[in-house]
């Protein structure tokens, strides 16, 4: 059974692209707010879903940023995180957070889904 811990509503900015010889690459500078049952917050610093696309059609993402918020037990935090694949989504997470702390261990995937202004990603711990 998978749970529910993280839904991040991203807004994307404007891209900055290259064709290469060989692929092409999307750089996607994006904000966004997280909510769910453990943590609140929203993005500090820089933001970047970094996309790269082979001539034969095949990609490959990846996302990098960090969230600034508060624990379900009230106390401020951080987490850093990075997804990337080409269609699984495996999120890696770092947090100062001890209450959330078991989450740079444990086996997460994650949904992409479209949105109005963005994407919504839903973070999924399996267990």
């Amino acid at each position: 059974m998978e749970e529910l811990i993280l839904k991040i509503d991203v807004t994307c900015l404007p891209v900055f692209a290259v064709k290469g010889q060989n692929r092409d690459v999307v750089m996607v500078p994006f904000t966004a707010a997280a909510s769910g049952p453990y943590f609140t917050g929203a993005t500090i610093g820089p933001c970047v879903d970094t996309q790269k696309y082979e001539k034969d059609g095949k990609g490959f993402l990846s996302a990098r940023y960090m969230l600034e918020g508060v624990d379900a037990s009230g106390q401020k935090c951080r987490i850093f995180i990075e997804n990337q694949g080409s269609g699984e989504w495996h999120p890696a997470l770092v947090t100062d957070s001890a209450l959330l702390a078991p989450w740079e261990t444990a086996e997460l995937c994650a949904t992409v889904d479209p949105a109005p202004e963005g994407v919504t990603v839903r973070v999924y711990r399996k267990g």
